[in-house]
């Protein structure tokens, strides 16, 4: 398998990041010391407070995003690891799919959910156990959200951009999957429209049936997603 992304762009996310939640923590740090050691800066010591509890938060949930480990594209990376060169695995493109597999007879949006803990799915609604350590993480973190509903639209949104860029006259096969990529997720997953797995389980859901794309056809939806992930 052939991996494409912006690894530039994904520093830089990581780096403001860190600088967020860092600055943010001195701005707080700030706050308490400015009273105590000058007294007439003392009336601006909540201002800088606020501002850096606000940043400190804003760094934090991105970095959760950005930065923590285990990072979505590396456990996505190792699961697909075994497929051939003729698979090309897109990371970030600016499109509403953060990860984006071409094969040889389609292309599948993958949805990536990096959350631990215990996920369900019933009667079309997606329910999580809140432990107090999620309670506590909450503001800073991703939410669950609906996977099912953001990976259709990205892949409602895709066709229509294939139709323009490709041809309206041609049929992308398009598969959508939503994928935990966080090692402590525990689902329990009713029928869905979709396929829903861990990442260990990817592999068995990337078949699509149907035969090969046309070379050209398939040269032309690389060159597609190679311009949007590296632009």
């Amino acid at each position: 398998m052939i991996t494409i992304i912006d690894r530039p762009k994904l520093k830089n996310r990581a780096t403001l990041s860190n600088l967020a939640s860092t600055g943010g923590l001195v701005l707080l740090l700030a706050s308490v010391v400015l009273p105590l050691f000058l007294p007439k800066w003392a009336k601006f010591s909540f201002v800088t407070m606020v501002i850096g509890l606000g940043a400190a938060m804003v760094g934090i949930y991105f970095a959760n995003r950005w930065v923590r480990k285990p990072r979505p594209e590396e456990r996505l990376d190792q699961a697909l690891k075994p497929l051939n060169d003729s698979h090309h695995l897109f990371h970030f493109p600016a499109l509403p799919c953060d990860h984006v597999l071409l094969t040889p007879n389609g292309v599948i949006l993958l949805e990536t959910v990096n959350l631990g803990g215990e996920f369900y799915y019933q009667n079309q609604h997606w329910k999580e156990a809140m432990t107090m350590g999620r309670a506590i993480r909450f503001i800073v973190e991703e939410h669950l959200g609906d996977p099912i509903r953001s990976v259709r639209q990205a892949e409602n949104f895709l066709r229509e951009r294939l139709a323009g860029e490709i041809g309206s006259e041609l049929t992308i096969p398009i598969k959508s999957i939503v994928v935990f990529t966080h090692p402590g997720a525990h689902l329990e997953i009713e029928a869905t429209s979709i396929p829903v797995c861990k990442v260990d389980k990817l592999r068995k859901q990337i078949l699509i049936q149907g035969s090969k794309l046309d070379p050209e056809v398939y040269q032309r939806l690389d060159g597609f997603f190679r311009a949007a992930t590296l632009k």
